[in-house]
């Protein structure tokens, strides 16, 4: 069975995934048809190497040192192919093109730098893989930026990119490293504003959302932390993430130990991003979002890597 590396190269972590495929000839895929062997992540926190809009050489050499070591690793299970795809850290950066170039040519590895649809639609690709999602709006708020997805008999339609994200709103509001009340509620006005600009807000109204990407999954951590330790949530309403928000307002010191044991990693994006997911839950009048276990780096292998048109 051959092994397919990918790797996310986004605003927070640097990711790589190996999967292993039981055959790579067939015309579709589930998640029955892959598993992964090996997920490694550094938190190279890109966001944070962004200056007046441009991506700086030190983000670059950061970048490319993460992901010569990935290559060194997925040489180890020998994949057939190993491909890497950067989101919006890059895509947003006044000097996209030449950051690109820059990277490449330091970690001697090629970048597919995805647009906003790409991101967006390759995120439904990886969350439907394995689950059936007739209605409803995808969410998969990432470091720098917030995508959105209408889902609308079983397909996905008017992706929007919001440019905000968990580590965005960290660097820009935060102090410290918890949020006060204030600064949730900055982090919550600029998230609402920017989701008002959008040409067509009202058509990701619905009652169910479906969440991907690290920030849902450090939410569902910190609820399951919050219950005593379980497994981690497949559902979450408003009111836990209410909770979960009350609690690091009342008690930030309590807080941030429990947080630490559930995700210590994201102990600075868990707030931020709990944030943007309740002004989401609220404004688009959601009751419910199911957590997702894949994503777009899932979507990135079934779509770009297996298809027969990949191939």
């Amino acid at each position: 069975m051959p092994n397919y590396g990918v790797v996310d190269l986004g605003s927070n972590s640097i990711r790589l995934v190996v999967y292993e495929v039981k055959d790579d000839r067939l015309a579709a895929y589930t998640n029955r048809d892959f598993k992964s062997l090996a997920n490694d992540k550094v938190m190279a926190g890109l966001a944070a190497y962004v200056e007046d809009g441009a991506f700086t050489q030190t983000g670059i050499e950061k970048a490319a040192s993460v992901l010569k070591g990935h290559a060194k690793r997925a040489r180890f299970y020998r994949c057939k192919r190993l491909e890497v795809f950067a989101t919006a850290v890059l895509r947003n950066a006044a000097n996209c093109a030449e950051a690109v170039a820059a990277i490449e040519d330091a970690s001697g590895l090629p970048i597919n730098l995805l647009s906003a649809r790409d991101e967006a639609h390759l995120g439904f690709v990886g969350a439907t893989c394995d689950r059936s999602a007739k209605r409803g709006t995808l969410v998969d708020i990432g470091g720098g930026s917030t995508e959105l997805t209408r889902i609308e008999d079983g397909r996905d339609f008017d992706d929007a990119s919001i440019g905000q994200g968990s580590l965005s709103s960290f660097a820009a509001h935060v102090r410290s490293i918890l949020p006060t009340g204030p600064e949730m509620d900055a982090i919550a006005a600029e998230l609402l504003g920017r989701l008002a600009e959008l040409p067509q807000a009202e058509a990701y109204r619905a009652e169910t959302l479906f969440g991907i990407g690290g920030s849902v999954r450090a939410a569902a951590k910190m609820l399951a932390q919050t219950a005593g330790g379980g497994a981690r949530p497949k559902t979450m309403t408003p009111d836990d993430v209410r909770a979960i928000l009350h609690w690091c307002r009342v008690d930030p010191d309590a807080f941030a130990h429990t947080a630490l044991k559930a995700s210590a990693e994201r102990i600075h994006t868990l707030v931020p991003g709990c944030v943007i997911l309740l002004a989401l839950f609220e404004a688009l009048g959601a009751e419910r979002l199911e957590v997702c276990k894949y994503g777009v780096r899932e979507g990135y292998l079934i779509e770009r890597m297996l298809s027969p048109s990949a191939r």
